[in-house]
């Protein structure tokens, strides 16, 4: 029942988006042309939707421009004091998203919501492993937030995220990896701007962090201030991961539901990948940690390693996987050097209104393999793959090490999602 009604009202918002934000000439019905609200028009070709208008085209300058400032965890320390100095110079940020937040569901569902999350979602964050506990009592407290409100900032990101992330195969025989992040799909539209207000207010909490063990680093991410798991990742000489959250009938509000009244032998996505960030040390074993346990949510893992031909989607249930390793011939979308996973699975065609697969697929086999970096940072810059939903944008290369985000903001004319 949760899910079914997810959906309803998320297609709701979607034709409300629409709505406010574009209109039709109904005097070219043949060849319409949808023009935004603030004028400017544009004109999809035929059959395209959402207009797909060329391949973006600029060299790549990591580190120019949009600079995403840098932190330590210690894992070596306390689990309550690991982020105290990231929280106390984001605090103000984490109040904003979270007063944004309340803001948005006190109009869909009343006053009564926070109340409910401050009294019983400690009861729930008592129920996830120690460690992890630990570190959100920390947060809360440097943070000066509720235990309640923070753990809800970070069950956000099970359910709300809405990304792009390929990984490819350079002339050098390397393998690429990079990601849009895409997050505020539903939580809340700005028709006047044009903007979704939780993404404007993310942006300000967007960090990179170097998580540290023994004194070096044991792996780097790009993540939110206050957000305990992994969407981004890079284990140098050994991996890379992103994941992108996966729409299904029996998804994360099941999962959670079950998790509540008692069920607790599944996996949160952001814990696992954590650990994984954590205790993997190859490539295949990062893959089989993936695969075998049953999660709240279902979601796909994309995964790059050190070699030529290491470069895998996995499209997980919550109890089910399945593996399209790069070069397989299980889809007409993809050459054998890339592959390139949005929303939907891989196997069908992405709906209408959310096609950010076939302008991808397009660009890359424009821009080759020549130059990998260049090719990634130019198709995850064409539009729709860029939107009003992008908060940053990441590169990777886990044989050489490098690990490069910058943040992003679609202007308009630009598509919502």
């Amino acid at each position: 029942m949760l899910s079914n009604m997810h959906i309803i009202y998320s297609t709701l918002v979607i034709l409300a988006v629409f709505r406010l934000t574009y209109q039709v000439d109904s005097d070219q019905p043949e060849e319409p042309v949808y023009r935004l609200k603030n004028g400017l028009p544009f004109t999809p070709k035929r059959g395209e939707f959402p207009p797909f208008q060329g391949c973006y085209d600029e060299e790549y300058m990591p580190g120019q421009k949009n600079k995403i400032p840098t932190y330590r965890v210690d894992l070596d320390l306390p689990p309550d004091e690991r982020w105290k100095q990231l929280v106390l110079e984001k605090q103000e940020d984490i109040v904003n998203l979270l007063a944004n937040m309340k803001n948005h569901t006190d109009l869909i569902f009343g006053v009564s919501v926070f109340r409910l999350v401050n009294r019983y979602m400690p009861l729930l964050t008592k129920t996830l492993p120690k460690p992890y506990y630990e570190e959100l009592v920390g947060i809360a407290q440097y943070s000066n937030c509720t235990i309640g409100e923070i753990t809800l900032f970070n069950l956000f990101y099970e359910f709300f995220s809405v990304c792009t992330s390929i990984v490819m195969e350079g002339e050098d025989g390397q393998m690429y990896h990079g990601r849009n992040l895409d997050f505020g799909l539903f939580l809340g539209w700005d028709p006047k701007n044009q903007t979704w207000l939780t993404t404007e207010y993310l942006r300000p909490l967007v960090v990179n962090v170097d998580f540290v063990k023994n004194k070096e680093v044991l792996f780097s991410t790009t993540t939110f201030a206050g957000y305990l798991g992994i969407l981004t990742a890079l284990k140098r000489n050994k991996f890379s991961l992103t994941i992108n959250e996966r729409f299904k009938l029996n998804g994360g509000y099941i999962g959670l539901t079950e998790w509540i009244l008692g069920r607790r032998n599944h996996r949160w996505m952001g814990l696992l990948t954590r650990q994984v960030m954590e205790e993997a040390d190859s490539f295949k074993a990062a893959q089989k940690m993936l695969i075998e346990p049953d999660l709240i949510a279902p979601v796909y893992f994309i995964l790059a390693g050190t070699k030529g031909n290491q470069g895998t989607i996995i499209t997980r249930g919550r109890s089910d996987s399945n593996i399209l390793d790069i070069g397989s011939n299980r889809t007409r979308n993809f050459q054998s050097w890339f592959l390139v996973q949005t929303n939907y699975d891989n196997w069908l065609n992405p709906p209408f209104y959310d096609d950010r697969m076939g302008p991808a697929v397009t660009c890359l086999n424009k821009w080759g393999q020549k130059n990998p970096k260049n090719t990634l940072f130019n198709v995850l810059s064409t539009r729709p793959v860029l939107n009003k939903l992008t908060v940053y944008t990441t590169i990777m290369n886990p044989a050489q090490g490098t690990f490069e985000s910058q943040i992003q903001d679609c202007k308009s004319p630009c598509w919502p999602w």
